[in-house]
């Protein structure tokens, strides 16, 4: 029976495993290994195992002749064994913001065998976003660190779309476009996501054919470490965006135009046009000659963009269409395809046309991602996407802002009561899918750490856990702080991401702007005693993680005291009461002050890194320049000066609230106490119009922004906390 049961366990490792599991790479382990615990490599000793009986990841960790071993049924596995090691044996973790990897000189045993089985074929991570809000400047160092993190979290199924470009150039030039032609068409290299998915021509050009061969040879760096653990990258297909000179080239194609905010339109090749499937088959053919390919290809036909009928037949002709165009190069293609159409655009996607979409490609030809699941989950209203195969995912950020915030509690449960629910139909993985990360680290590992196990997370003793594992011993102020945070910034509530604080907004006198929403689902006063237990925790706490979660528990306080001050001088201004409207303004800048010079403390939080970065990816002066604009652009008015996404990826960094945020609001208040004094209107349309014209100055300015910290995380945050925690006993006389 035993040796029968091993022959069967091994052909499911063979032929139930997708075939880039099947021939696991030990060179690449040990790699690995030495870059993860450097010195400490040779204490492990990596073996591989079969795949789970039903054909799901596995790995075992013990301790066996004075070693640490690992064993998995591939090299994500072996990299989850490790990561499991150094969380709940030696109090370490790898961490975005802060990594404690102090380990012993003689690491800890494994006394008791310790077996996981993911319950999840698939662990899906990224969203097309990510890679320009967080990764536009990203070199291969920086990759490789998010690969290894990848590895020892479970990932096993990444969003890969760097590098398309250089594909996209060789294909149309095929097809006789010229470089001239091209030009208009790529967008610069902070948006080529939204020119993927059909949004945008050109914003942020002319792209150089430097960075486009620079991106095709860091791509293929990509997909092999992806691949050498197992991953299977999920690679870009057609989605008929085409260059404007493309109605010119093909008069007779089927073009319609779409149009996506303020940007003008783009345009789009109908899939009923024999030159759609042509262009495709010839896109992934090429792809897959310069990358390979493990038949998973991502395309979105309608990204925020209404569809011109709600015709069925017309729906389900394009869907048949979209994946033609990849099985007429790769047989063996499985679209992946998200799903937020179907919440972004719910007016539309009624039922007949989400089936009329999904129901004309084959179900196991098709997964669709649930790409909100922990706020919105569409997969519910549609009776699991009709069948198709799909996937569990926590959005959680948009577009980078870092406010403290999120659902923990709908994190730590609702995967896998997905999973068990008997309306869940083909539920297959869970994933990730961020418009940006490097920003609440906790919400993330969270979420990750789902992928090994089948039964609900208790938040209370998790938290307790991973204070000891991020800041290295336990501490009775930290667990007490998470405790609070808990019930605080991470029950979030229903809401569009991280709530923004106001000193980032467009000064106004209103509670909110278009692009920021100060609404918190808790009270600022119910967060201060976080603060303040983690400033008692400074007393014998040190890592990098810990520093890092001081200072931003300090900033989302200071910024929390900034939005209540803004409500107080609105009211002093309605009330015409010109000295105390100049004495809260003062306190409002003082507090911007502040919380520049908190942040300037650690790099990131740091303006500087992302403006250097961008500039080193340019091999000449032009390039610095144009990389460094993209680089403004983005986190501040997105577009134009008249962009209606000003704001959108709002960040709270050293050096962006000096010179960006900070002098607006001081033109603000010299423009209010004008008014004031003259008891003339305030005119806020007029102020904007200037507002915008003095942003676009900045965003095309060349000023130069530190990279390096400055000051001690510790003791600026407790200095911070000295002058401050009087005035919030004022301002809060019930709390702290």
């Amino acid at each position: 029976m035993r040796f029968s049961y091993l022959i069967l366990s091994f052909l499911s490792f063979f032929l139930l495993a997708p075939a880039a599991y099947a021939n696991p790479d030990p060179e690449a382990a040990q790699a690995f290994l030495k870059r993860i615990v450097k010195s400490h490599a040779a204490d492990f000793e990596i073996s591989y195992i079969p795949a789970a009986a039903n054909g799901n990841d596995i790995f075992e960790l013990e301790s066996k002749n004075g070693k640490i071993a690992l064993r998995g049924n591939n090299n994500i596995s072996i990299a989850s064994a490790l990561n499991h090691y150094l969380r709940h044996y030696a109090n370490c973790l790898v961490s975005w913001n802060g990594s404690n990897l102090n380990l012993p000189a003689k690491l800890p045993p494994v006394n008791t065998k310790t077996s996981k089985t993911s319950p999840y074929k698939y662990r899906y991570y990224l969203n097309y976003c990510t890679f320009n809000y967080s990764m536009s400047w990203w070199d291969w160092e920086r990759w490789q660190w998010e690969i290894d993190f990848m590895a020892l979290n479970g990932i096993n199924m990444p969003l890969a779309i760097t590098g398309q470009n250089a594909v996209w150039s060789r294909v149309y030039k095929e097809l006789g476009f010229t470089d001239k032609e091209l030009e208009s068409f790529f967008t610069g290299p902070a948006y080529f996501n939204w020119f993927y998915m059909g949004n945008i021509d050109g914003w942020g050009g002319p792209l150089p054919q430097s960075q486009m061969q620079a991106h095709e040879a860091l791509q293929k760096k990509i997909l092999e470490r992806e691949r050498s653990f197992g991953m299977s990258p999920i690679l870009p297909a057609f989605t008929g965006h085409v260059p404007p000179a493309f109605k010119d080239k093909f008069p007779k194609a089927k073009l319609k135009k779409t149009n996506w905010t303020t940007f003008p339109s783009v345009y789009i090749l109908d899939p009923d046009d024999e030159l759609f499937t042509r262009i495709g088959r010839r896109f992934i053919e090429e792809e897959v000659k310069t990358f390979g390919t493990n038949h998973l290809y991502t395309a979105d036909t309608f990204n925020e963009n209404t569809p011109p009928t709600d015709d069925s037949l017309y729906l389900s002709n394009v869907s048949k269409k979209v994946y033609q165009s990849m099985a007429l190069a790769d047989p063996e293609a499985t679209w992946v395809m998200q799903g937020w159409l179907f919440h972004h655009g719910e007016k539309f996607w009624k039922p007949t046309q989400i089936k009329a979409l999904l129901n004309a490609i084959p179900n196991d030809k098709m997964i669709v991602l649930d790409l909100w699941s922990e706020n919105y989950p569409v997969w519910q209203r549609t009776a699991a996407y009709y069948g198709k195969p799909w996937i569990w995912n926590m959005l959680h950020n948009f577009g980078g802002n870092i406010s403290l915030y999120g659902r923990m509690d709908e994190v730590a449960t609702a995967p896998v009561k997905a999973k068990q629910a008997v309306n869940a139909g083909n539920m297959l993985g869970i994933g990730l899918t961020p418009e940006a990360i490097e920003q609440n680290p906790v919400m993330y590992q969270l979420m990750l750490d789902n992928i090994w196990t089948d039964q609900p997370i208790n938040v209370t003793s998790w938290l307790k856990d991973y204070s000891q594992q991020r800041y290295g011993q336990k501490n009775v102020w930290a667990e007490q702080a998470w405790a609070i945070l808990h019930q605080t910034v991470y029950t979030g509530g229903l809401l569009p991401g991280g709530p923004e604080s106001i000193l980032t907004g467009r000064p106004t006198l209103a509670e909110s702007t278009r692009g920021t929403r100060p609404k918190k689902n808790y009270k600022p006063a119910s967060l201060i005693p976080a603060w303040e237990a983690l400033i008692k925790a400074a007393q014998t706490l040190n890592t990098e993680g810990f520093k890092y979660d001081l200072v931003d528990v300090t900033r989302q306080v200071l910024v929390n005291y900034a939005d209540t001050l803004q409500r107080q001088f609105a009211q002093a201004y309605q009330e015409k009461d010109s000295k105390k409207f100049k004495q809260l303004s003062r306190d409002f800048l003082a507090v911007m002050d502040d919380v520049d010079y908190l942040l300037a403390t650690r790099q990131d939080f740091l303006l500087g890194k992302w403006l250097n970065d961008a500039k080193r990816m340019g091999s000449t002066a032009a390039e610095k320049k144009l990389y460094e604009r993209n680089a403004r652009n983005l986190i501040t008015l997105w577009g134009d000066q008249n962009s209606s996404l000003n704001e959108y990826s709002c960040r709270q960094w050293s050096g962006l609230i000096s010179s960006f945020y900070k002098p607006r609001w001081q033109q603000f208040f010299s423009y209010a106490n004008q008014q004031l004094s003259a008891g003339a209107k305030l005119d806020q349309k007029a102020f904007e119009e200037k507002m915008k014209r003095w942003e676009w100055e900045w965003v095309n300015k060349n000023d130069l922004f530190t990279e390096k910290p400055t000051g001690d995380e510790i003791k600026v945050a407790n200095t911070l906390y000295q002058k401050y925690i009087g005035q919030f006993k004022k301002m809060y006389p019930n709390k702290p």
